[in-house]
């Protein structure tokens, strides 16, 4: 087990532990999931976070008025939990360890895909049909993202599959096979 998760892991088992008990499951995975977006798009929440500077106090005080209103208190006792054992700053890992043990408990596969321009209600739908017999399941999560560097079509990675469907991918294996010719 990688040193990270020997880390992460104890807290997403802990609190996922108590939200089943609490019968806050589903609550608390659609929170991870908008929490880890902020922090994702918040440099200085997680460099204020995971600054030495900060005491302990400051940062349970700024959680609470950050995040009171919009996460559970279970969710909440979470935050504050992590910033009183000095690991605040790995707040990204241990919800993404989170979501990971509830997808394994669940069954559920997750497809990231990448495509060079947002796609639409209609494209998802057929995507996730076509990625589900891929997948080999209907229990699928998909994770929407966008890069334009793709030029055009997308990428999907389920588990240890890719299907590389991107123009920037076309041209690579173009380059790839002149320079075998050459």
């Amino acid at each position: 087990m990688p040193l990270l998760n020997t880390i992460t892991t104890p807290y997403a088992e802990a609190f996922l532990q108590v939200a089943s008990n609490r019968k806050e499951v589903d609550q608390v995975v659609d929170q991870s999931k908008a929490l880890l977006s902020l922090w994702n798009e918040t440099p200085e929440l997680r460099e204020a976070m995971a600054s030495p500077v900060l005491e302990v106090e400051a940062k349970k005080a700024a959680l609470e008025k950050l995040f009171s209103k919009e996460v559970s208190p279970t969710f909440l006792n979470l935050l504050k939990l992590l910033a009183d054992r000095q690991r605040i700053g790995f707040l990204d890992a241990v919800l993404q360890r989170l979501l990971e043990l509830y997808r394994e408990q669940r069954n559920i596969a997750l497809a990231t895909v990448t495509s060079a321009s947002p796609l639409d209600e209609a494209q998802q739908a057929d995507l996730l049909k076509k990625i589900q017999s891929v997948a080999g399941t209907d229990n699928l999560e998909l994770n929407l993202q966008v890069d334009p560097a793709l030029i055009g079509g997308f990428v999907v990675k389920v588990g240890s599959k890719v299907i590389d469907a991107s123009l920037a991918g076309q041209v690579r294996r173009l380059g790839l096979s002149l320079a075998k010719v050459s």
